[in-house]
């Protein structure tokens, strides 16, 4: 008989596997053609979005202290995910190009939910798992990022996003009234190249040149080929274009989410480029709890940059006093991001409320928008 405490473990944890039911959507889209291949979308954007209708907010937080132990079902997920999108993934490009029942409108349709779920999905536990110090676990995050082309996000996260969040330094971060269709091919040219400057710094600083063996971006060029040469060989030159589609939809899926978990928000600027501490403050916080089964707690942002090496299960909700609150889940967000007149409706009041609560003291914010110059002493 299994002990309570561990059956407790199980159905607390049991809400963070829905993602799981992704995948034999996908097998059924790819089976069935027509209405089907919507049916990643749907689940992923419209079910999550209303579920969080009909079960709120959950403000509750775990023990942050619990052991590694206690967390064995939760860490399960994240672990198994890889191999299961690995499979579903290159086994769907292998049958849609040999099949020949889908036409190419449901061709596009069905990779088009393939991207939802290496970006919503995949590349979300990529990020849990990236932040872990077990070597498997980041060889996983490294494998996900693989399957969508998109492998200096690790470099990207780890070492740019996290350090210099809210400041003009991070590419990652949308700058005030920046729409996403201005910030979406922004970060993709701009994020790449801080990748690659920060490792080519990191191997300066021990007398290398960026070329050596030990820079990560050998093993992420290696990863990325590979990837692309199974899709070649599975479905041939069809095959490569279904496998870049599907990553295209995950990266945007991915700078989707970047958008709005730091949309307008920045740092205090202390002289001699030097900033404040990172404070639950400087990320959007959003408590709904459908949404953060899906994602595994991302919505838990504001504790996330507080607290990086914290697992998902142990992030802790953040009140409106402590943290600025998106209004709705990342579900309903992302798809009003697409919307940039609707966005600004939405979120430059919050933007604007935060600063007042935050930082009276700062009058002049037109710096904010600079995203390459340094800010002036006492500018945010």
């Amino acid at each position: 008989m299994i002990p309570p405490q561990q059956v407790s473990r199980i159905s607390s944890a049991l809400p963070f596997w829905l993602s799981l039911g992704t995948l034999p959507l996908a097998v059924i889209g790819a089976a069935q053609g027509g209405w089907a291949v919507l049916l990643l979308p749907i689940y992923t954007w419209g079910l999550f979005s209303l579920l969080d209708a009909v079960t709120g907010l959950n403000l509750e937080n775990a023990d942050p202290t619990m052991p590694e132990q206690g967390l064995f079902w939760y860490r399960l997920i994240t672990l198994i995910w890889f191999p299961l999108e690995f499979c579903v993934l290159f086994g769907t490009i292998w049958y849609v190009t040999h099949s020949g029942h889908l036409t190419t409108l449901e061709k596009v349709g069905l990779f088009f939910g393939m991207g939802v779920i290496s970006g919503t999905v995949g590349i979300n536990y990529s990020h849990e798992l990236m932040h872990q110090k077990s070597r498997l676990e980041r060889w996983f995050g490294d494998l996900l990022l693989a399957c969508v082309l998109y492998s200096h996000f690790r470099t990207e996260h780890l070492r740019v996003h996290h350090p210099w969040v809210g400041t003009p330094r991070d590419t990652v971060t949308a700058r005030y009234n920046e729409g996403f269709h201005r910030f979406f091919p922004r970060v993709l040219v701009d994020g790449y190249a801080s990748a690659f400057r920060a490792e080519k710094a990191m191997l300066a600083r021990k007398s290398l040149p960026w070329w050596h063996r030990s820079n990560p971006f050998w093993r992420y060029w290696v990863l990325e080929a590979l990837m692309i040469a199974l899709a070649v060989i599975l479905g041939g030159w069809q095959g490569l274009a279904l496998f870049l589609w599907q990553a295209f939809v995950a990266v945007w899926q991915l700078e989707l989410v970047n958008y709005i978990e730091h949309y307008g928000l920045t740092r205090r600027h202390l002289g001699e480029g030097k900033y404040e501490h990172v404070l639950p403050q400087h990320s959007w916080n959003a408590a709904h709890r459908a949404s953060n089964w899906l994602l595994i707690n991302l919505q838990r942002h504001s504790d996330h940059h507080y607290k990086p090496d914290r697992r998902f299960p142990l992030l802790q909700n953040r009140p409106e006093a402590e943290a600025p609150q998106l209004p709705y889940g990342y579900p309903v967000m992302t798809m009003a991001a697409m919307v940039p007149p609707l966005w600004k409706r939405v979120m430059n009041p919050r933007v604007k409320a935060w600063r007042q609560q935050y930082y009276p003291d700062i009058a002049d914010w037109k710096p904010c928008n600079k995203a390459r110059n340094p800010m002036p002493r006492g500018a945010v």
